[in-house]
């Protein structure tokens, strides 16, 4: 279990550190664009993350 969670945080690190890597001005152009959407917006983006997670997760888990 413990080495389950420490692989995951490690994939989400590679994949949240890709696009500044690979594009830094694409990036802070969308970053730019987060901090000026209302926290309702920000909420929804949050849950639908957390349900494709959750999905994914039950359809690909054995």
């Amino acid at each position: 279990m413990k080495s389950s969670l420490i692989t995951a945080f490690a994939l989400m690190l590679l994949i949240e550190g890709a696009l500044p890597f690979i594009a830094p001005a694409r990036w802070r152009e969308l970053f730019k664009k987060a901090v000026l959407l209302e926290d309702g917006q920000i909420r929804f983006i949050g849950l639908s993350s957390m349900l494709i997670g959750l999905i994914l997760l039950l359809v690909f888990y054995d």
